[in-house]
């Protein structure tokens, strides 16, 4: 089962002061160590998958429940609870902020490595394609600058990851979660939340894309040049801006190099097309113009987060608000804390935040 997710935050800059990221360490932790021992791992990783969820948690942590900051930080905190605690955590984590995030292959190989975890590869591959994906087939105006993972022995995962955009001024948020062999590339989400949608946004992911990106993996078997023959100049483009596609010399150069590169090794899957290296964002963009415009199959241009919280709109609108499930979230971290070895202040001060942010929904 696959479950992406989705969340926009106001970008915020700045970092968390050291005492403060000290006890979020300390208590992110005791929460995680706690769930794994009552409901098991891949509840844990399940609940980092839910926006929703993770957005109280790291209000519980302590950090501004409206931040973009809160999901760097949380994550943080999370990796530094892993090393200090080590396997017995529950769950490992690797890969993080800027330079970090490409640091997370190699982190995860060697953690695959010591706990003799079979699927160390196709981890990575995870880790990969997921950040592919919110960077190169869904394409909404974030880009990509975090990126975490966190798994378990039997090779379940999640992946958040966050984007910013600076023209509006929000981070997005993207939530992975995988406990067996998926699909990356057809209709992945499940619960998203939002307050900015996209505008001019191209979502190759979109069950409605489906014949764009078989045709686009079609396009990987012509010859290059008759392909980029097709392509419009930019005094002839007279069409909707959502087409817009437009190749510099470089980035035209480019392409040719893939679609050359694809010649020599064909590919069969759109998933393999967009885990082929070289493959960007202007290239899948390039390639769903062209599907359209050679075999009329369309992409989708419809923004992959749908929903204002992951549990329902407030005003009920695209669904009402699935009271159970957030009261059930709610009242797993209301117990957990209550049951975490910490000073009775900082246990309370972590309750009170809970309720202010529960206030604020």
């Amino acid at each position: 089962m696959l479950r992406k997710s989705t969340a926009n935050l106001p970008l915020h800059g700045g970092n968390a002061p050291p005492w403060l990221f000290q006890r979020m360490e300390k208590l992110a932790g005791s929460i995680i160590e706690l769930i794994v021992l009552e409901f098991g791992s891949v509840e844990m990783l399940r609940r980092l998958a839910d926006p929703h969820w993770f957005q109280a948690f790291g209000c519980v942590l302590g950090f501004d429940w409206h931040s973009s900051g809160l999901t760097t930080v949380t994550c943080g905190a999370i990796k530094q609870a892993y090393r200090r605690i080590g396997p017995d955590l529950g769950i490992h984590a690797a890969g993080g902020k800027g330079g970090v995030s490409r640091k997370t292959p190699h982190e995860i190989d060697q953690i695959a490595d010591a706990r003799a975890i079979a699927n160390g590869r196709d981890l990575i591959y995870a880790s990969k394609l997921s950040a592919k994906v919110d960077s190169a087939a869904v394409q909404d105006g974030y880009q990509l600058y975090h990126h975490s993972f966190f798994f378990d022995d039997a090779g379940r995962w999640t992946v958040v990851q966050q984007g910013m955009n600076d023209e509006n001024r929000y981070a997005r948020r993207y939530h992975w979660f995988a406990d067996q062999p998926i699909d990356f590339v057809n209709e992945p989400h499940a619960g998203i939340i939002t307050e900015a949608q996209g505008n001019n946004v191209l979502n190759m992911v979109a069950s409605e894309a489906d014949r764009s990106r078989q045709a686009a993996v079609d396009l990987f078997g012509y010859d290059p040049e008759k392909i980029l023959a097709e392509l419009p100049a930019e005094e002839n483009l007279f069409m909707p801006r959502r087409h817009e596609v437009i190749l510099t010399p470089s980035e035209h150069r480019q392409l040719r190099k893939v679609l050359i590169a694809a010649r020599d090794a064909p590919v069969t899957s759109y998933q393999q097309l967009l885990a082929t290296p070289d493959v960007g964002p202007k290239t899948v963009r390039s390639l769903a113009l062209l599907s359209e415009l050679i075999f009329d199959a369309p992409a989708s241009h419809r923004d992959p987060a749908r929903y204002s919280f992951a549990h329902g709109g407030k005003d009920g609108y695209p669904f009402p608000v699935e009271r159970r499930m957030y009261d059930r979230n709610i009242a797993l971290l209301e117990q957990t804390v209550q049951k975490c070895r910490i000073n009775p202040n900082e246990k309370d001060h972590a309750l009170r935040r809970l309720q202010g942010w529960l206030k604020l929904q």
